[in-house]
């Protein structure tokens, strides 16, 4: 052990913060350094001087006097002042409380919601669990939801864009039906999803990852979208592209 080394952890050892093995290792060093075990003489000399009070100082009163007569004085405040800044206080604590908790709570429901889609589309792996309705015809698929849901989902043919169309079905997300049309590319499931939108403003495509799967969310036309796949993000995110441009020109 170097001098550098044992003047880090002297200090620790004063304090008793060492184990056994770094205590033995100091103290060696300090049975064969003069310099060291002076230090370490000093530093604890300090120790105790500061435990007992011996190192404090007390001002002089005239020192306080003049520092008093320096500062200004505070005018008592009013009953009336208090409550008024009290209650302006809570009021702004208030809206800054529930404008974060707001914040919080929609963090919280779309990840909440992230995760349903996930397990919904975990789900459909499984065999027997894809479709209620198979067929590769949009005209087959899309009128299989109407009276199922509350509005049918736009159900489109992207098959010449390497995109085909699987089928249907009706899942449960959140405690309320959801509509989900399956497409696959290659040997991957895209699960699009479609519910009712809380709002008729559109809503520009993010991509998220969650569990492995990538997610591709949007809104439109009072349509809520999760698209969710094992594709890579660009694939997903060229499916949602098409499938956007393919509503819009449907009208």
């Amino acid at each position: 052990m170097t001098c550098d080394d044992a003047e880090i952890l002297v200090h620790a050892l004063i304090d008793g913060e060492l184990d056994a093995g770094h205590a033995r290792e100091v103290e060696a060093h300090l049975a064969g350094c003069a310099r060291c075990t002076d230090a370490t003489r000093d530093y604890r000399e300090m120790r105790k001087a500061i435990a007992q009070g011996g190192l404090r100082y007390a001002a002089p009163p005239e020192l306080r006097r003049r520092i008093e007569a320096s500062l200004p004085q505070a005018e008592a405040p009013t009953r009336r002042a208090v409550l008024k800044g009290f209650a302006m206080g809570s009021a702004v604590s208030a809206i800054a409380a529930s404008g974060l908790f707001a914040v919080l709570l929609r963090g919280d429901d779309e990840q909440r919601l992230q995760t349903a889609f996930v397990s919904a589309h975990l789900r459909s792996l499984q065999a027997g669990h894809l479709t209620d309705v198979v067929s590769t015809d949009q005209h087959t698929v899309k009128p299989w939801f109407n009276g199922r849901l509350d509005v049918s989902p736009p159900v489109i043919d992207l098959g010449p864009q390497g995109f085909t169309l699987v089928g249907g079905r009706l899942d449960y997300i959140d405690g309320r039906p959801v509509g989900a049309v399956i497409y696959r590319r290659r040997q991957h499931v895209i699960n699009l999803f479609v519910a009712q939108g809380a709002s008729s403003e559109p809503r520009a495509a993010s991509m998220e990852t969650l569990q492995g799967f990538n997610i591709r969310r949007w809104s439109d036309r009072g349509l809520d979208y999760w698209a969710i796949s094992d594709l890579a993000k660009e694939e997903l995110a060229t499916f949602g592209e098409k499938f956007e441009a393919a509503t819009r020109a449907a009208g």
